[in-house]
Formats: structure tokens, C-alpha cells, sequence
């Protein structure tokens, strides 16, 4: 089947190509989304990898399967895309807020809806592979891969995550087997840096626990009760806001953080569920009255460690609201 739809694209057939493609563009675009941290991105580099394959269908000589070719010109296109730097907006670093726990190195990342990990074929990765497929979309995980150099973050992605073997990740990037065992060696020494020593204890997705935590965070966010708030969250729970570098740590820091946002916008936020990364979120709207209307202001993801939230992720662009069917505005 896979030669006959060759053929008939190679003769010009787009339906023939779509047919060839579509069943991969789903996972690669939580590849592109692995390697580059932007939902955005990743959908434009998805474009142009459909577009190179169309336009390169010649010289596919058909010595490894159409997946695997695609995943080789995606990664190079993201790769590609990493070295202009003018695609990342600088941080720019909030004012008259309290100190924080450590300033750490900016990373660029945006949240990926859960909606868009549906009905992508289960291709189990090969045996070279270190993580699950949940785990390497968990938010944790796709913020350690930003610390990594492009190349590193590809070969790892590859390698751990996909399964590829070392030749065949070679092939993919045009460098030598050596270069790949020394560049993942040094990839995973970086990213077990930035990981949680712990294996994580979250409860199961959209499992019973998981549902009842979020309640009593959004209940809690309803009224303003940042008492509440920090009650549900561990002792060495973290709040980060990504490219901010700013990070606060425990229950004094992240208190004083909410309390001095809730003071300055002097009304609680409407929070609407979601799912990212495949852990609880929500969105967070900002009422404006006497319009009666509430506009986006950002989205909330919440990292679940046993019976408390060990993690709030704050992601300040609300450009990524219509990948997760979230309204910009609605009345109050």
C-alpha cells in the first residue's frame, strides 16, 4: 500500500501524499513541540516538514520507512529554527514583585493541550527508549529538554524518547555515531540536573484523586483564599512563570507571591479547566467590570505529587488559549 501511495505522489498526487503523511502529523508535532517548547512553532515546523517531504519526494530512496524520514527532515527544520534566535522573545523580568527564592536561567516554553495527544497512533518506541510517552510530555520533562543544547536536545529526544538506534539517529542528523554517544552522554547528564530526583507519585490522569486536588485548587481560586491555595501544596512546593526567570520555593515564598497578586488585580480570577502536558490546568481570566466581560490573563498548570501540588506553572501568553478551545473573552 505504502509503494502504490509513492508512486501515485511522486506522480503528483496530493490526495496520494496526504494520505502517506496524515497518519504521522499528529506525533510530530509533539516532537517539534519537544524540541523547540512553543505549540506555535511546532505547527509551523510541521508545515514545512510536510512541505520538504512533498518537494523531496525524488530523492526519497526509501531505505527506511516514510516515519522515519519524516521524523529526520522534522528534526532538522527544528534545528534549523533554533539557530534564529529573533523566533524567542527576551524575558522581560516583572517589577514590584517579592524576591524570589533563585533567579534561574530563562527558558522559553509554552503549555501543549492534552487535546492534541488524542488519537495519535500508539507506535510503541524501540528499545533504545528510556521514557514513556506520558512522561516525556509531562511539563517537567519538556522544561529540562530546554536547558539542553539544540543538537543534545534532538539526540535525546530521538534516542530516549522515540527509541531510534544510535546509527539511525546519525543518519538522521548527518554526524557520526560518535558524535551522537557523546552528545546523549552529555544530554543526560544535564537533564538529570534539572528533572525531580524523586519518580513522580501523581495520581493517575483524570483519576478520582487527581479530579478532587484541582477541585479544591479551583475552588480556592474562586475565592481568592490564598490561604487555601497554599494549604493543598507540598512543603517544597515551586511557582515558576516561564521565560521569567523568577522561582519561588515553600509556602512563606509562593503566599507572598499570590497575596501580592491578588492585591494588585483586586479581584479574584474565573479559572476554567483544561488539561496540559497531561496534568490538571486551568485558564485564568481577569473580570473587567463594569463591562461584566472577563479576558484572558494566563494559564495555570498544576503538578500533582501525591495528595498535594508540588508545582504551579504560571505561562503568562495567552496566545496559546485557542489551541486549547479557550475563549479570549466571555461575560462575567
Amino acid at each position: 500500500m505504502t509503494e502504490e501511495l509513492l508512486v501515485r505522489a511522486r506522480s503528483g498526487d496530493e490526495d496520494a501524499f496526504r494520505e502517506l503523511t496524515e497518519p504521522h502529523r499528529r506525533e510530530l508535532h509533539v516532537h517539534c513541540y519537544r524540541i523547540v517548547g512553543s505549540v506555535q512553532d511546532a505547527e509551523d515546523l510541521v508545515q514545512e516538514t510536510l512541505l520538504a517531504a512533498w518537494r523531496g519526494l525524488a530523492t526519497f530512496e526509501e531505505r527506511s520507512p516514510v516515519r522515519a524520514w519524516l521524523y529526520r527532515i522534522a528534526t532538522n527544520r527544528c534545528l534549523n529554527a533554533m539557530r534564529d534566535s529573533t523566533r524567542r522573545p527576551q524575558p522581560n523580568p516583572p517589577v514590584a514583585l517579592p524576591a524570589p527564592t533563585r533567579r534561574a536561567d530563562p527558558v522559553w516554553l509554552q503549555p501543549y493541550p492534552d487535546v492534541l495527544l488524542d488519537d495519535i497512533p500508539d507506535h510503541a518506541p524501540g528499545p533504545e527508549s528510556r521514557y514513556e510517552a506520558r512522561e516525556a510530555t509531562e511539563l517537567a520533562f519538556i522544561a529540562a529538554l530546554q536547558h539542553l543544547p539544540p543538537r543534545q536536545r534532538a539526540v535525546l529526544v530521538l534516542r530516549d524518547v522515540l527509541g531510534y538506534r544510535t546509527a539511525e539517529v546519525a543518519a538522521m542528523l548527518d554526524v557520526s555515531e560518535v558524535s551522537v554517544k557523546s552528545g546523549l552522554q552529555r544530554a543526560r547528564a544535564t537533564l538529570r540536573t534539572h528533572l525531580p530526583d524523586d519518580a513522580s507519585r501523581a495520581p493517575a490522569p483524570n483519576s478520582a484523586r487527581e479530579r478532587e486536588l484541582a477541585g479544591r485548587f479551583a475552588e480556592a481560586m474562586a475565592r481568592a483564599d490564598i490561604a487555601g491555595l497554599v494549604d493543598l501544596l507540598t512543603a517544597d512546593a515551586w511557582l515558576r512563570m516561564p521565560p521569567e526567570p523568577h522561582e519561588y520555593q515553600g509556602h512563606a515564598a509562593i503566599a507572598a507571591f499570590l497575596d501580592g497578586g491578588a492585591m494588585g488585580r483586586g479581584t479574584p480570577l474565573h479559572v476554567v479547566p483544561t488539561r496540559a502536558n497531561t496534568q490538571p490546568a486551568f485558564g485564568c481570566y481577569l473580570p473587567t467590570p463594569p463591562a461584566r466581560i472577563a479576558r484572558a490573563y494566563g494559564l495555570l498548570v498544576l503538578t500533582l505529587d501525591g495528595d498535594g501540588i508540588s508545582a504551579l506553572t504560571w505561562f503568562a501568553d495567552t496566545s496559546v488559549f485557542p489551541h486549547f478551545g479557550l475563549p479570549r473573552t466571555f461575560p462575567t
